[in-house]
């Protein structure tokens, strides 16, 4: 070995000792990461539901409803709830399984208000026959209000919000519409809403043949039901049904049996787009805003505007206090109730 090799060699260090490899026990398994499962379940819901909604909002059949130029002011927040009797989107046989009749007809077979606010949540019912003005067309029944304007295509719901705010004094905020077909598809599309009937009703012209007591009413009963007048109270009795049957409705779609069930959600969100109309400035949100608000009728006030004879005209000095006091968001005097 030359002299100064050994001082230059250096032999290699010993590989470091890795450390052991730890086992579980014999027997033992690993848990699985459940809180990280759960993150990431929520976080897909979560994503599927905003996809969801978007997909709703941009599905849903829209018009214009609201006028540009109302001059009407209130406080609280006020929907007009339509209910129409077109027979368009109907084939022959839904026409004749669901009693509906007549396929020209374009009248709103229900028309409700529901003010929100700070004081009590109130839905008014509107009578069908009542005799109000109706701008460029002089004194005619309300319901006619959205044929004269021209039905779906041609303006409609903007005369008969028109009418409605001329009569009532109110700002209306928002606009839906249900048709015949948007009801049974609702209804059925939530399992069925559940109802307490007070009497039995067989009425063909409206294919109802329902018995009373307490029920869960599938979408043609519920659609039957809403538009029979086969009973003593007749009109009466008729908007008191539909007020019922839509608070049941909007509490089963706003319920965690709906909710929180992907078997009821999707095909929900699915009929959705096709079975309600808006006014071009509503939103799924807004829809949303409208079910959880119809909740609150529990602790508010659901009611009819008082009339001075029949369903037809008016008691206007008690209708006048009613919309009165939701104009200024305040709960209306009991004896401005209907009817």
């Amino acid at each position: 070995m030359p002299r100064g090799a050994q001082s230059a060699y250096r032999p290699a260090p010993p590989p470091s000792a890795r450390p052991p490899v730890r086992r579980p026990p014999q027997g033992r398994v690993r848990r699985p990461q459940w809180g990280r499962r759960i993150r990431m379940a929520l976080v897909t819901l979560l994503v599927l539901v905003i996809a969801g909604g978007i997909w709703v909002d941009v599905s849903l059949s829209r018009t214009d409803a609201l006028p540009s130029d109302s001059k009407t002011t209130s406080r609280g927040t006020n929907w007009l709830i339509v209910g129409s009797d077109s027979r368009q989107q109907l084939t022959p046989e839904e026409r004749k399984r669901y009693a509906t009749g007549d396929e020209t007809s374009q009248l709103t077979d229900t028309i409700m208000i529901l003010h929100t606010g700070s004081g009590p949540t109130t839905l008014v019912s509107i009578p069908r026959d009542s005799l109000l003005n109706i701008p460029g067309h002089g004194v005619a029944k309300v319901n006619s209000a959205y044929a004269r304007g021209g039905g779906p295509d041609g303006g409609g719901p903007e005369l008969l919000v028109k009418t409605i705010e001329n009569a009532t004094g109110l700002h209306i905020d928002h606009y839906a519409e249900i048709g015949f077909l948007g009801v049974v598809k609702v209804v059925d599309a939530v399992g069925g809403v559940e109802l307490d009937v007070p009497e039995s009703i067989k009425d063909p012209k409206a294919a109802l043949d329902i018995k009373a007591g307490r029920q869960t009413l599938d979408g043609p009963t519920a659609l039957g039901y809403v538009r029979t007048r086969a009973t003593a109270s007749s009109d009466f009795g008729r908007v008191e049904r539909q007020r019922a049957l839509l608070s049941a409705l909007l509490d089963k779609v706003t319920g965690p049996s709906t909710l929180l069930n992907p078997f009821r959600i999707v095909p929900l969100a699915s009929q959705l787009s096709g079975a309600i109309t808006v006014d071009n400035g509503d939103h799924v949100w807004d829809l949303a805003r409208l079910a959880f608000a119809m909740r609150g009728l529990s602790d508010g006030i659901s009611t009819t505007v008082p009339v001075a004879d029949g369903a037809v005209h008016w008691d206007k000095t008690r209708a006048k206090a009613l919309f009165a006091a939701l104009a200024n968001d305040e709960a209306p005097p009991k004896n401005a109730l209907g009817p």
